[in-house]
């Protein structure tokens, strides 16, 4: 028997990390692969290892209280889920992934995010924070092609943003409270920032446009690890910090609804599934919003339902997320077809990718005896006793429309007729971690207490009936109307047209940004270059004949200050005007180093008593002579 206390605590992070820097020891081949396999199986026995509650691996510096190992229930769960996913995910990069700088970016990125669940303190939090974001990037622009680069610039802006939001906004927190350990932030500046960089990361309307527009241009492998992480970790921060806030609530609501009408719009099937993911966010948002978490919380049943059905359907949404990113991965992988327009046929074909992706379907559809039905009823249930409706309609009608999306995709993607597709099953390192992750959703939508045993109020959840009579009843209703209405109304079979989100608005500002600097702007300053250069030549040509500056500077300002009166008194005006025209094209002509004509003596002595009357009277302002 080993004993776990005796087995010193190593940040699960950490072994992933610095498994990246060894990664090109190991070459190309199945020795490299033997290694990373390796790598997420230490990185699930560090987790399973940890002892809660503890905090270990603490440094000061320069008076700041770094902590990275920080566990405790909630950090605890999310490091299983974070190291089974990402597990899978490695496994299943297996067969796509060539090159080792994807393995790298994939193990960098999936140390940050356990880095950051397990951060004690929002320096260290903000650390894994930035490494996760350009790390991730990686991923993307392994793709090479056109799209994925500018697709990749606009993720990398976006989390910039949010970036400097968050690092904003725990600054002035900590000037404000002198506290920096992850936890409840007082409102002010501070709180709207850590909302929005959060908010970023979480996929909020209207931040959230960098996730379906960079998750389908990824490589195959990357979309896997892209849709684990980087919300799932804006989700756990969020429960850290802004539990109990209802208007996160109502967010949530919103994301719920607004994802689903534009993944059941959608023709890619990636885009389809990461309007899906700002989805299916939306329920934990509302969860965690409807909930309360933290030291010295004191926490209603209906907030303890909320926070259990929040983390509970991060867990399954993990499972029927990655197993759908990961059949559609498949396809495209064998098929070389992103669009359901160009699909179809492969039920026959690809016969094991197309039992995984139905019951990966149903389950992110809550259909009884899935797990997201336990998790979604677990969410709405919460809604229910805290008296929001608005928000009960807004997660129903979100299942509905998640349903009629996933009848869409699962049917022209494998049911409905094309006879000149070719394609044959996925290879099996593909596979195993598809029917491991499509079995897991059938096994706690089945036998629930398997989830509820790793929430954090696992009292409560063990009291909480997913298969309670009125609700189940209800469910099945709406489903088998659902199903009627996608079969009977033709309008959702998919289509070439494009479909414009928010980006769109920002594209067009961006456009008009780049449009203002390069022709006003730049316009603007070339006309003030050209006066400072005119200004700077005029001081240069006084300094070497002042006599001549001086004539000139008369008849400009002569000529100035006359010419808008020539056409009112031509009679008058008009000969002084052309004497100072005709005299200071004259001094213009001559060459600086040809020496005016010689003043008298007695105008010489005057400017000279007039520059030294200036400089006493610039003395007494200044007090010199005092």
């Amino acid at each position: 028997m080993i004993d776990i206390s005796s087995v010193p605590n190593i940040p699960p992070g950490f072994i992933f990390i610095f498994g990246a820097a060894l990664i090109p020891l190991f070459g190309k081949g199945r020795v490299r692969d033997f290694y990373l396999v390796i790598l997420a199986a230490l990185g699930l026995i560090s987790v399973a290892f940890l002892r809660e509650p503890q905090t270990a691996w603490s440094f000061s510096v320069s008076g700041f209280g770094l902590i990275f190992l920080h566990v405790d229930r909630l950090s605890q769960i999310m490091g299983y889920i974070f190291a089974i996913a990402g597990g899978g995910a490695i496994l299943y990069s297996l067969s796509t992934v060539k090159e080792n700088g994807h393995h790298i970016c994939a193990l960098l990125y999936m140390g940050s995010a356990l880095g950051a669940v397990f951060a004690g303190d929002f320096f260290t939090l903000y650390i894994f924070w930035e490494i996760m974001a350009f790390s991730s990037l990686g991923l993307i622009w392994y793709s090479r092609t056109e799209r994925a680069t500018n697709a990749g610039m606009r993720y990398i802006l976006f989390h910039l943003f949010g970036g400097c939001a968050l690092l904003g906004g725990i600054i002035i927190h900590y000037m404000n409270t002198g506290v920096i350990t992850v936890g409840p932030i007082e409102s002010g500046i501070g709180y709207f920032l850590l909302l929005i960089g959060i908010g970023v990361n979480a996929a909020f309307i209207p931040l959230h446009t960098w996730l379906p527009d960079s998750y389908p241009k990824a490589t195959i492998a990357g979309t896997i690890f892209l849709s684990i992480f980087t919300t799932k970790t804006g989700i756990y921060v969020l429960a850290r910090t802004f539990s109990g806030v209802e208007a996160v609530a109502y967010i949530g609501g919103a994301m719920c609804l607004y994802g689903v009408i534009f993944a059941i719009l959608q023709n890619d099937v990636r885009k389809l599934l990461s309007y899906h993911i700002v989805s299916q966010l939306g329920y934990m948002v509302a969860g965690v919003g409807m909930g309360a978490i933290g030291l010295g919380v004191i926490a209603t049943e209906a907030q303890e339902m909320a926070i259990n059905g929040s983390i509970a359907h991060l867990f399954n949404n993990l499972l029927f997320k990655t197993t759908l990113f990961m059949c559609m991965g498949a396809v495209i992988y064998r098929t070389g077809k992103n669009n359901l327009t160009e699909l179809g046929g492969l039920a026959r074909k690809m016969p094991i990718t197309m039992i995984t992706c139905v019951i990966a379907a149903l389950s992110i559809s809550g259909v009884i005896f899935f797990n997201g039905w336990i998790s979604k009823g677990m969410v709405i249930h919460a809604a229910e006793l805290e008296g929001m409706h608005f928000l009960v309609l807004a997660l129903t009608l979100g299942s509905v429309g998640t349903l009629i999306s996933f009848i869409k995709l699962t049917y022209f993607a494998f049911f409905s007729k094309n006879e000149e597709i070719e394609a044959k099953e996925a290879p099996l390192p593909m596979l195993v971690p598809m029917c491991v992750t499509a079995f897991l959703c059938m096994a706690i939508g089945v036998y629930p207490k398997l989830l509820y045993g790793i929430l954090p109020f696992r009292d409560a959840a063990l009291h909480y009936d997913a298969f309670e009579f009125a609700h189940t009843f209800v469910s099945i209703e709406l489903v088998l109307m659902t199903v009627f209405l996608f079969f009977m109304i033709g309008y959702f079979a998919p289509h070439e047209k494009i479909t414009y989100d928010i980006d769109y608005l920002y594209r067009k500002a961006g456009r008009g940004f780049i449009w203002l600097c390069e022709s006003p702007l730049v316009s603007f300053a070339i006309a003030v270059e050209k006066i400072v250069l005119r200004i700077a030549d005029f001081f240069v040509r006084f300094s070497k004949n002042p006599l001549r500056g001086t004539r000139m500077m008369m008849d400009m300002i002569g000529v100035a200050l006359l010419k808008p009166f020539v056409f009112v008194f031509n009679l008058v005006i008009q000969p002084v005007y052309k004497h100072y025209e005709r005299d200071l094209e004259e001094v213009k002509m001559r060459p600086v180093e040809e020496p005016m004509e010689r003043m008298s003596i007695g105008t010489g002595v005057l400017l000279v008593l007039l520059f030294f009357a200036l400089y006493l009277i610039a003395m007494f302002i200044h007090g010199w002579l005092a």
